[in-house]
Formats: structure tokens, C-alpha cells, sequence
């Protein structure tokens, strides 16, 4: 594969622009989850965490992914709202990397948006106590079971400790593999209302 050239003169001047060309190249390309993303946060101590989620929407306010508000991942938002995204393709050797603020979307947008997942993972919302410690995996396959028979033939309820996070970046890097080394690095980085963008040092 012929490593493209990442040029100030060829990228979008609105990171979300060309956030979603990078974005749809993978949706074509990449064939198990191309919108899976790192998403690190950090504890009130400073002790990060790292973890996979899925991206399930964007815009120009910034990227949506959806979880337990109980879990870790929330706890650590709630004490400290700064997070990190990461994007890897290999297919093409190209990472974005963005930070900013995140905060919880309107109930009505987790409600729209559970609506839309499949009934397994509308009752494995239920069934997990997500980071929670467990003795072993029959409690949470019983209590799928459970929820099976219990809204068997009706629709799902939203649970009340799920919906979803939007980060609202304040920078948004992308990065191209080259040759040696010696990578591409564009980030954006907004600048009162406006995006500044920057060329890198690999």
C-alpha cells in the first residue's frame, strides 16, 4: 500500500469535515468495527484508565458513545470530565487522536438511541452491573435469561443508569504513517471559536 502524503493544502480547514472523510474511508475499508476508539479518563489522583468504546454518532459538537453510568469509566468522568479519544486503522496507518470535555447527552437522545440496539444488548444493559466485581458468569447469564422471559413480546425500557457521553473537542490530531518514521501530524486545536491548524513534529 502507497502511504499518502497528510498536506496542509489538502485537508479540510473544519476538523469535523474531515474527521468524517477519514471516518467513512474506514466504514468502507475496515471490516470489524471501524468505529471502535480508546477513550481515556483519570481518576481524581491522576490514575488513568484505558478502555475500548464504540463511536455512535458525531457532529459539530463533538462524538457520542454510550454506557453504564454506574461504571468506572463514569465515575471517573463524573470527577474529572477531561477524556482522550483514539482512532487506529492499520489498513491505511492512519490515528486520530482527540481531547476535550465530555458530558452526558439529553435523556431523550439515550432514549433514541436505545431504541435502536439489538434486544441482546438492550438487556445486557440490565443484566451488568458494569465494573462491579462478580463471583462468576452464571449470575449475569441467569439474569439475561431473566430479562429475556421478563420482556418477552414488549419493548425494552431505557435503564435509568445508561445513556450516552459527548466529548467536545478542544483538539483533534490527525496522523498519517510515512516512511522512517517520519510521520504526518495535523492537529487543530480551537482557539476561542475558531480551529488553528498545526503541523506536528513526528
Amino acid at each position: 500500500m502507497v502511504l499518502e502524503e497528510l498536506v496542509e493544502e489538502k485537508v479540510d480547514p473544519d476538523p469535523f469535515r474531515q474527521f468524517e472523510s477519514w471516518f467513512r474511508l474506514a466504514e468502507e475499508t475496515v471490516t470489524r468495527l471501524p468505529n471502535a476508539m480508546a477513550l481515556a479518563t483519570a481518576a481524581g489522583d491522576g490514575k488513568p484508565s484505558v478502555r475500548m468504546v464504540l463511536l455512535k454518532g458525531f457532529d459539530d459538537r463533538g462524538f457520542v458513545f454510550y454506557t453504564n453510568y454506574e461504571s468506572q469509566k463514569a465515575e471517573e468522568l463524573a470527577g474529572n470530565p477531561q477524556a482522550a479519544l483514539l482512532f487506529y486503522w492499520s489498513e491505511f496507518g492512519r490515528q486520530i487522536r482527540i481531547t476535550g470535555v465530555v458530558t452526558k447527552v439529553s435523556r431523550e437522545e439515550s432514549e433514541a438511541y436505545f431504541k435502536t440496539r439489538p434486544l441482546d444488548s438492550q438487556l445486557g444493559a440490565w443484566a451488568s452491573r458494569q465494573s462491579e466485581v462478580i463471583p462468576s458468569r452464571k449470575p449475569l447469564d441467569d439474569r439475561a435469561s431473566d430479562l429475556a422471559r421478563e420482556y418477552e413480546g414488549r419493548a425494552v425500557p431505557t435503564p435509568p443508569f445508561w445513556g450516552g457521553y459527548r466529548l467536545s473537542p478542544d483538539s483533534i490530531e490527525f496522523w498519517q504513517e510515512r516512511p522512517g518514521r517520519l510521520h504526518d501530524r495535523l492537529r487543530y486545536r480551537k482557539q476561542g471559536v475558531r480551529w488553528v491548524l498545526e503541523r506536528l513534529s513526528p
